[in-house]
């Protein structure tokens, strides 16, 4: 069959058939690689529209992961873009991954954003929970004469409830809370620095 118009920008439809495509595309390339498992469920990919995290406990593996994504992506019509892939490695003591494309040297990170939330090569939360403190702080600050404003005290709670504290704990069910972290928390709901 000849495709010989896709679909209009913005179409309802665009979105649906890029995740179709992007899944074949994924499952085709990375069918048999990668044993990386979370609660016994073998978990190779996470993605998020046109974002996607390979996930390998080997540096060979991710290479080989990579390599065949490359190859698959090639063949559907796709590019990689080696500018914008990054790598990390989450570890007790992270070291540099050394992961090529067509020759070419992926930057290595120590943290980046993925769905709003950072995520560090330590795997530690502080620098998520820090960021988000600092995000409540500034929307507080931006609607501060609204908080302290003469309103009735249980209007202006839910407001500090839904507009501070949302920013505040966005993701926070999957941080891994240390005693400094805590303490972190806690001088936000005390008002301190």
């Amino acid at each position: 069959m000849q495709i010989r118009r896709g679909v209009r920008q913005g179409c309802c439809l665009s979105p649906i058939l890029f995740n179709f495509y992007s899944e074949c595309l994924t499952k085709k390339a990375l069918d048999g690689l990668g044993v990386f498992s979370i609660g016994g469920k073998i978990i190779q990919t996470l993605k998020y529209a046109d974002e996607l995290v390979l996930m390998a406990k080997e540096e060979t593996v991710l290479q080989d992961m990579t390599e065949k994504l490359i190859e698959i992506g090639r063949c559907y019509g796709m590019e990689t873009n080696v500018e914008k892939t990054k790598v990390m490695r989450i570890s007790r003591q992270p070291s540099p991954v050394t992961n090529m494309i067509d020759q070419k040297q992926l930057e290595n990170v120590e943290c980046f954003k993925y769905l709003g939330s950072a995520l560090t090569s330590d795997g530690r939360c502080t620098c998520e929970i820090k960021s988000r403190i600092v995000m409540a702080k500034a929307a507080f600050n931006k609607k501060k004469t609204l908080f302290t404003s003469t309103l009735d005290l249980n209007l202006r709670k839910k407001l500090v409830k839904s507009y501070i504290w949302s920013k505040a704990l966005y993701g926070a069910e999957t941080w891994t809370l240390r005693v400094a972290d805590q303490k972190y928390l806690e001088s936000l709901k005390c008002g301190e620095d």
